[in-house]
């Protein structure tokens, strides 16, 4: 296996209120909803879906829940928070504590305010409108660099 991560889908309650978040919100860059002309019906997912192009070719996804657990054939789970997070580097501080405060604007909730970790990064957490955990990080000039 080539160890590379291509796409990231994000399981959502609302597909027009999740746009709105990463789209408006946080400034991703997309052309909205797509595949809509694909309806579905009880047993096949529906297409509607928003992509998001993000650094280095990875593809961020938002599917709604029902339509992502057909697609999978997995039964709807109820939504659950914590189990991992998605990690965004930024270059600083300021950019950290930016974006933070843009999400949290937006409609995010903040878990955990930025501050230093001792393990070398600055960072905080905010759950997006479906309880995606995120974290914004920025590497500490005194950290080493990874080799």
């Amino acid at each position: 296996m080539d160890p590379r991560i291509h796409v990231i889908t994000l399981a959502v309650l609302d597909l027009d209120r999740a746009l709105e978040f990463y789209r408006d919100g946080l400034g991703l860059d997309t052309r909205g909803v797509v595949a809509t002309e694909f309806t579905g019906d009880e047993s096949t997912p529906a297409g509607a879906i928003a992509i998001f192009e993000l650094a280095d070719g990875l593809l961020l996804a938002l599917y709604p829940r029902t339509e992502l657990a057909k697609d999978a054939n997995i039964s709807i789970e109820p939504p659950t928070a914590g189990g991992f997070s998605i990690g965004h580097i930024v270059g600083s501080k300021a950019d950290v504590d930016a974006l933070l405060q843009r999400a949290q604007a937006a409609g995010a909730t903040l878990t955990d305010p930025p501050h230093d970790r001792p393990w070398g990064i600055y960072s905080g957490y905010f759950r997006d409108p479906d309880d995606h955990l995120w974290e914004i990080i920025c590497r500490l000039e005194s950290a080493a660099s990874p080799s």
